[in-house]
């Protein structure tokens, strides 16, 4: 029986590129394409529910630029996402301290919310 609701920590992106002898944005990167394709597989499969748990209260002590451009990547895939998700019928929620977030990435995700 398929379950009807995945959760994904994710984790160790930058890790992981730093391994590789990169930095560490290459690996944020890549952990937004391997969310692309976690939707898409989970959306294939007839996954009701797909979690994503992509940014903890403790990741607010990484250097300011890390963040910054983890921030970016987040406004670039919710805009980039955004047709996708309406035409495949995704609806996104966001869920913890929103508070914390940058006006402009709060701002994109009402908007997508709501869409």
């Amino acid at each position: 029986m398929m379950p009807t609701h995945i959760a994904i920590i994710m984790d160790g992106n930058g890790r992981w590129a730093q391994q590789q002898g990169c930095e560490r944005g290459v690996g944020h990167k890549e952990g937004a394409r391997a969310v692309r394709r976690a939707v898409r597989h989970a959306r294939s499969l007839g996954i009701d529910y797909l979690t994503l748990f992509a940014f903890s209260s403790l990741n607010w002590g990484r250097p300011t630029t890390e963040i910054n451009d983890l921030m970016d990547l987040l406004l670039e895939f919710l805009f980039g996402e955004r047709q996708e998700l309406l035409d495949n019928n995704i609806r996104l929620t966001a869920i913890g301290e929103r508070e914390f977030l940058p006006s402009a990435v709060r701002a994109a995700l009402s908007q997508i919310e709501t869409d």
